[in-house]
């Protein structure tokens, strides 16, 4: 297993901006250290996602060597559907281990969320999402964790960010970027892999991103990889868009017209989704999707100024294929795809995996490979795999009202998957037994009430996934969400919401991906970007540590939110709860945890108006503003409510206004 031994001293620079703040303040730990908390010198919201603190050293040079930070792209995303920023990119002059990304970006006026990735060459290594921005104008700050891509950041590359937005005379957002990457050395560094190969559209030389869009696309590629692998990992990357940006409050196919004469068709497939790996056509491991809610998801009013879970890292699922490399390592070329199924439905209670989804999944993935010496060949059995299909439960009831339309549709579905892979594969270091192992269950009560107005869904996905590396990552997605909307004859629009939404995520022994725990690891004047604050502060902090297997992360959000909109008026207010946890699990210890941070944050109309953290065992709360005031919105002509809300491709407010009662 890898471990990590944090023994510091830091000098932290704290990047803490509370919106609607504009004089700065100071507030004491009970050990005396200062923070300072500033406003930025303009008005725009500082909207921000709660995440673990990543440290990023400052100054030019400590006692590792240098610490180098390259502008990797300034760029303003206007009208750019299929017109990525391309730039090239040339390692720092020196020696480097650790790599942090901060991604900033300002935008002002009325915007859509637009989705974005970052390639280095033909390889996805960021996805990301955008806040929606207002009149006076947004800001947000993101800082990544990227050692995972070492091999690549020696190399010269192209670098292409590819952030599809729209303007026009409605549509007025532009989203002006920054990118930069700070290098640095840091002591007891983890491995990283030795050569890394995309699955993806491989665009780049038309410098076009290199997606696939499932179903329409083939998302598969083949290679002759190197014969002296002794470690294989494949993530992937996926998320729905369009009438799958929602697929968590799908419908069973067979009732997707249920309201068709009255609110209009709904979204099929049912609520459930898988993404399957193949290797020659050969199942090598899933993932059940976290239900990822984009900054204009269900009720706008809920994502300022926090945004949802992971909206502005799209988190990748890791699965380790070593089990394989006895095939793989044969000289020979061989098959990589990923695809996207959901459930078909006969209408009489059974279902089985579908072989297409709806419109639209976006999909790469990364081979990650770790080698052994040259010259070694890796052999052994080939592998041995048990996938029973999953097993599913469904049922679905549709009941009417006096005037015999339907009233209600109501449907479960219930959902488990065992698999596991496994061969001996023989290095250099001579045989061992490998395998890879996934146990995933999962859980989606819906319900759609007043002919389709209002919609409920409770859902819970599980799952541990396990290899013989050391390797092991337990999650748990929690989703609840109840929606309503309405129309009158006059064409005014009410939508209403709660959430709740968590993310349960513990790792332990050699992941591809930081843990979060590397972070800890900074011996020298550090900063880290909290909620996207733009002035930094200094706080020391000395710690002694003990070593670490692996993290756990739990958070939670809840939020309330109201939108209307009329001919004259529209406006938004809603209410975002988020308590977040981080800890270490000592190595000797598993039964202990080490708490490293922590974070209750509170936002009333736009306005953080609680915000209590702690940082390695010290607390603070720095001042609060009052709740805003409910805050103007866009109003979404000529787009159909429905479909906003993910439910159908429904009516626009014009055709719901005008059509029979």
């Amino acid at each position: 297993m890898a471990y990590i031994h944090l023994h510091i001293f830091l000098i932290l620079c704290v990047l803490f901006v509370l919106p609607s703040i504009s004089n700065a303040s100071r507030s004491r730990t009970p050990n005396d250290e200062i923070f300072k908390r500033q406003s930025a010198p303009t008005a725009l919201l500082n909207d921000f996602q709660v995440y673990e603190p990543i440290l990023t050293p400052t100054g030019s040079s400590d006692q590792y060597g240098c610490i180098y930070t390259k502008l990797l792209m300034d760029h303003s995303f206007g009208y750019s559907y299929g017109m990525p920023f391309v730039g090239n990119y040339t390692p720092p002059p020196c020696s480097f281990n650790r790599v942090t990304m901060n991604f900033t970006v300002t935008s002002a006026g009325r915007q859509f969320d637009r989705l974005g990735i970052m390639y280095l060459g033909d390889i996805e290594v960021f996805r990301t999402s955008t806040a929606e921005p207002t009149a006076t104008g947004i800001i947000w700050s993101y800082t990544k964790e990227m050692d995972q891509y070492n091999v690549l950041w020696n190399k010269s590359q192209k670098i292409i960010f590819d952030l599809g937005n729209l303007i026009d005379s409605t549509y007025t957002g532009a989203y002006n970027a920054t990118l930069t990457a700070t290098f640095f050395t840091i002591p007891e560094s983890r491995p990283t892999a030795d050569q890394i190969l995309p699955i993806s559209a491989l665009q780049s030389a038309a410098n076009m991103g290199s997606d696939f869009e499932v179903p329409a696309q083939n998302a598969s590629i083949s290679y002759t990889l190197p014969q002296n692998i002794q470690r294989a990992v494949i993530s992937i990357s996926a998320n729905g868009q369009n009438t799958e940006e929602f697929w968590y409050t799908n419908v069973f196919t067979s009732d997707v017209n249920t309201f068709a004469e009255t609110t209009g068709a709904l979204y099929g497939y049912s609520p459930f989704r898988e993404v399957q790996l193949l290797i020659d056509g050969q199942l090598a491991g899933v993932s059940w999707p976290f239900p990822v809610v984009f900054t204009g998801g269900i009720v706008p009013g809920f994502w300022r100024p926090i945004v949802g879970i992971d909206a502005f890292d799209l988190r990748q699922h890791e699965i380790d294929v070593t089990p394989f490399l006895p095939l793989l390592c044969d000289g020979t070329s061989h098959t990589f795809e990923i695809r996207v199924a959901g459930l078909n439905d006969n209408g009489m209670g059974h279902a089985t995996l579908s072989e297409t989804v709806g419109s639209y999944w976006v999909v790469t993935g990364t081979i990650f490979l770790f080698l052994d010496g040259a010259g070694s060949i890796t052999t052994g059995s080939m592998p041995t795999i048990n996938e029973p299909a999953p097993k599913f439960t469904i049922a679905s009831t549709v009941t009417q009202n006096s005037t015999g339309a339907n009233e209600t549709l109501v449907y479960t579905t219930e959902a488990s998957r065992d698999l596991s892979i496994a061969s001996t594969i023989i290095t250099s270091n001579g045989p061992s037994a490998v395998s890879w192992v996934q146990n995933l269950s999962y859980s989606n009560y819906g319900a759609l009430t007043a002919q389709g107005l209002v919609q409920v869904n409770n859902q819970n996905t599980s799952g541990l996934d396990t290899s013989t590396s050391g390797y092991a990552n337990s999650y748990r997605y929690p989703i609840d969400v109840n929606s309503s909307y309405s129309i009158d004859a006059a064409g005014d629009v009410g939508i209403n919401g709660t959430i709740t939404h968590g993310l349960d995520f513990n790792v332990f022994g050699p992941s591809v991906f930081p843990s979060g725990l590397q972070t800890f690891n900074v011996t020298t004047a550090a900063q880290f970007n909290l909620d996207g604050g733009l002035v930094p502060q200094s706080i020391h902090l000395t710690s002694d540590f003990p070593w670490f297997s692996g993290s756990l992360l739990s958070t939670t959000q809840t939020a309330s939110a109201e939108y209307y909109s009329s001919a004259n008026q529209s406006y938004s207010f809603g209410t975002t709860a988020q308590d977040f946890w981080f800890a270490g699990v000592e190595v000797n210890s598993p039964e202990i945890t080490y708490e490293l941070y922590t974070r209750h944050v509170l936002a009333v109309n736009s306005t953080v108006t609680q915000d209590v953290q702690t940082l390695v065992g010290q607390s603070f709360a720095p001042p609060m503003a009052a709740a805003g005031s409910v805050k103007t919105a866009p109003a979404f002509e000529g787009f159909p409510i429905r479909s906003l809300l993910g439910r159908g491709p429904g009516m626009t407010k014009a055709e719901f206004a005008g059509a029979p009662s």
